[in-house]
């Protein structure tokens, strides 16, 4: 969990910040999040400064403007993020995963987002009434195993991996490369009250088509229940308003009466049945663009 955002800064850009750090601040303490500011002296001295934050565990996110005190801390495998800014443009910094330009526009979801993917920890995507939606993890796919274990799960859809090795090194590679890259995926969707896995959903990017595509299952303990409504209503809300997505599309099993169902009662439109693999799909669109 986040606890502290360390401002480790060159001279040049410690004056600035010291100025205006008051505004970072505002934006981290209704979260319990402090906000550290220091000056960086003597680069070599990076590991004795910064001792009792390497002892604090994995709690801290560090942003550096100083690519020799960035080298130091990756050596010391701490979550670093750079800070580029006119005074560091002939620096040549080490292979960092993120970077920022301005950081008094920094949002606080953007440090803790950060944060949980160089932690490797999901991102919670939202809450509805019933449900939390975050990103999977290794730990969920024996959870997906006992919902995939009815056979009515996979009647339309792709079954897991026979060899549940081979599905935690998908999930993983999964994790790594889809969220990291795309910032959206299949997630996993879990009973606020009890804390149970109850299904999966999400947006996918489908080989051939243009609109981001939900996807969803439901447990079939948890059915007719109204869960997949209430995710799916979700994820459409968090499509446009987070995403800023256009139009989203579904791919339905022309056999797939329940699902039809759904998808019309979520406002998407039919336009047109297409052979995906052999099989007969209607593809359905949910646009938000005002005609």
């Amino acid at each position: 969990m986040l606890k502290c955002i360390l401002l480790l800064l060159s001279e040049y850009y410690y004056e600035i910040v010291s100025e205006r750090v008051g505004e970072i601040r505002e934006k981290t303490n209704p979260y319990g999040v402090q906000v550290s500011l220091r000056k960086i002296d003597f680069p070599d001295k990076i590991r004795t400064d910064c001792e009792e934050v390497f002892e604090n565990g994995k709690s801290t996110l560090i942003i550096t403007d100083h690519a020799k005190a960035a080298e130091i801390l990756l050596e010391e495998k701490q979550y670093v993020v750079i800070l580029y800014h006119e005074g560091n443009k002939q620096q040549n910094f080490p292979a960092v995963r993120y970077g920022i330009e301005d950081l008094f526009q920094i949002a606080y979801r953007s440090f803790e987002e950060v944060y949980l993917r160089l932690a490797g920890l999901p991102w919670e995507i939202f809450r509805t009434k019933r449900l939390l939606v975050r990103e999977s993890t290794l730990e969920d796919v024996d959870e997906f195993y006992r919902i995939y274990k009815e056979p009515s799960i996979t009647r339309y859809m792709e079954d897991l991996y026979e060899d549940k090795d081979e599905e935690k090194a998908y999930m993983k590679s999964y994790i790594d490369q889809i969220y990291g890259f795309y910032g959206y995926g299949l997630w996993t969707v879990i009973l606020k009250e009890s804390g149970r896995i109850i299904g999966r959903a999400g947006l996918s990017v489908r080989e051939g088509y243009e609109n981001p595509e939900l996807g969803f299952l439901i447990d079939a303990s948890y059915q007719r229940q109204g869960y997949g409504f209430e995710v799916c209503s979700g994820i459409l809300k968090y499509a446009q308003e987070e995403l800023k997505f256009e139009k989203v599309q579904a791919l339905v099993d022309e056999r797939n009466t329940v699902s039809i169902g759904l998808v019309n009662k979520l406002g998407f439109v039919f336009q047109e049945n297409v052979t995906v693999n052999g099989q007969e799909y209607g593809i359905y669109i949910k646009s938000y663009v005002k005609k």
